[in-house]
Parts: C-alpha cells; sequence; structure tokens
C-alpha cells in the first residue's frame, strides 16, 4: 500500500540530497528567519524547489506543505509535508546530523513516508500496511521495534541543539542513564526504528508538521508511536501547524511505563 508515493518520495530525497551535498562541500551563506525561527540556507531552499516541483508533478490533486514554501491551509483529503532539510543547524555546524523529509497525510493521518541522510546515503520508509525498510547501499532491511518493559532501562534521545530542563526532569523520575544527543527528527525516529535507542523526547511547541509527519509514519511501520506529551496523536489538517504539545516517540508498549510523567512535563501546561 502507497507504494508508488513512496517509490516517489524516495527518489525525490534522493535527488534533493545530491543538491544538499553539493551545497555542503562548499561555502554557503546561512540566512536567519525572522522571529527566531532557525537558519536556512541555500541547500534548504534548493531542496524545497525540487521536492515540490516533483511531487506537485506526480501527484497534481495532492496538496503540498514545504517549510521553505507559502503556507496555506490545505484543501484536499491527500497532503505532503516536507522538511526539504531537517537540522539545519546541524547542516551549518557540518556534523551530519540531518535528513530530508517527505511525508503523505491523508485525512489527517500520516500514512506513508520517506527519511533520508544525505550524508550517510540512508533511506527510511514506511506506509501503513507496509513494513518499515532500510535501505543503504546494497543492504535492505526490514526494521521491527521491540519494546522495552523496565522504563529505567530505556534509551533516551535528545536534542543536541536545545537543552530542556523538562526533558532532565523526565529522566530523573524514570531513572533513565543511557542518553544520546543527535540531531533531526528523523535521524531520531530512524534510531529508534533500527532499535539503537528506545525513547525520543522533544518538549518544546517549536517543531511543525514537516518535522513529523514523514519520521512518524516511518515509525509507526516499525511499531512504534509519535505522540503529543499529551498521548495524543497530531491531525495533519487545518491551519495549524506547530506541534505544541511536544513530541514523544518510543515502541507503542513503551508508552504506558512513561505516560504519566511525561504528562506532567507538557509543554502545554505552560
Amino acid at each position: 500500500m502507497y507504494e508508488a508515493e513512496l517509490e516517489v518520495a524516495r527518489r525525490l530525497a534522493s535527488q534533493a540530497a545530491e543538491v544538499i551535498n553539493r551545497v555542503y562541500a562548499g561555502a554557503f551563506e546561512v540566512v536567519h528567519k525572522p522571529g527566531g525561527a532557525g537558519p536556512v540556507t541555500e541547500a534548504d531552499e534548493r531542496a524545497n524547489a525540487l521536492i515540490v516541483e516533483g511531487l506537485q508533478r506526480a501527484f497534481p490533486g495532492d496538496d503540498v506543505v514545504a517549510e521553505e514554501s507559502a503556507h496555506v491551509a490545505p484543501s484536499s483529503g491527500r497532503v505532503w509535508f516536507v522538511d526539504p532539510l531537517d537540522g539545519t543547524r546541524e547542516f551549518v555546524d557540518r556534523n551530519g546530523m540531518f535528513a530530508v523529509h517527505i511525508g503523505l497525510a491523508v485525512d489527517g493521518v500520516a500514512v506513508a513516508g520517506v527519511v533520508h541522510a544525505p550524508v550517510q546515503g540512508a533511506t527510511w520508509s514506511g506506509a501503513r500496511g507496509a513494513p518499515c525498510t532500510l535501505a543503504l547501499g546494497t543492504e535492505r532491511r526490514v526494521l521491527q521495534m521491540q519494546p522495552v518493559r523496565e522504563a529505567s532501562a530505556l534509551r533516551l534521545l535528545v536534542s543536541r541543539s536545545h537543552a530542556s530542563k523538562r526533558t532532565s526532569a523526565i529522566r530523573a523520575a524514570l531513572g533513565i542513564t543511557r542518553v544520546r544527543e543527535q540531531g533531526s527528527v528523523g535521524l531520531k525516529c530512524a534510531l529508534l526504528a533500527m532499535g539503537e535507542a528506545d525513547l525520543y523526547l522533544h518538549p518544546s511547541p517549536r517543531s511543525s508538521r514537516w518535522d513529523a509527519c514523514a519520521p512518524q509514519a516511518v515509525l509507526e511501520a516499525a511499531g512504534g508511536v509519535l505522540l503529543g506529551f499529551d498521548g495524543q496523536p497530531y491531525e495533519y489538517r487545518g491551519r495549524v501547524l506547530t506541534n505544541e504539545r511536544g513530541l514523544v516517540g518510543c515502541h507503542r508498549e513503551s508508552w504506558p511505563l512513561i505516560s504519566e510523567i511525561v504528562r506532567r512535563e507538557s509543554p502545554a501546561s505552560g
């Protein structure tokens, strides 16, 4: 299911990665968006244009909401959410922790997504009714997460760029001792899908739907969930594009272990 959509998304993500890597290899200008919305580079803008044009050509009846495009409320039941370069701060710092996100939502639900890491050349994809897969070189691997039965045994992923007192409080309350810093929502969810970590916390209201749609589809195909801190999923419809309740990623059976403590630290609680 959604194999045609995934094939197009994988192709466009790979093409965007070629553009990104060419910019990454040389000198580039960094412009800071107004209102503290973060940096943007030529790589963001060129990859954005390539992906949007490709999706509109392949699926002319679908809406496309992309980070570096003008944002309008979707009018159809099928909407693509595109982050052409998730982790621009990491791109600027040249640490390789950034990714291309191309996700499809149907009637407000994330149903298919591709996360591609330009530096590593790795592609994670997943869809409703289809497995989560990793493609790296000639390797093709199906990914399936395993639940963790004790909260203190969870391996936690946190933002490399955004330290959080809420995350520290949750970590202390759960007794978590293993923590890894990582850039990009997509790469964090990819690490969860691969079984290299068990929990991702983003206790901030400042991420957006294009950050989450593709990673959510990938993570759910591997047996995980990507929720707000209140335990409720986001809907990919309407005019609101920010993930105001934060993001939590884990195996679906791990959520009950952490839900009470995580809910207390919701960014929506003030």
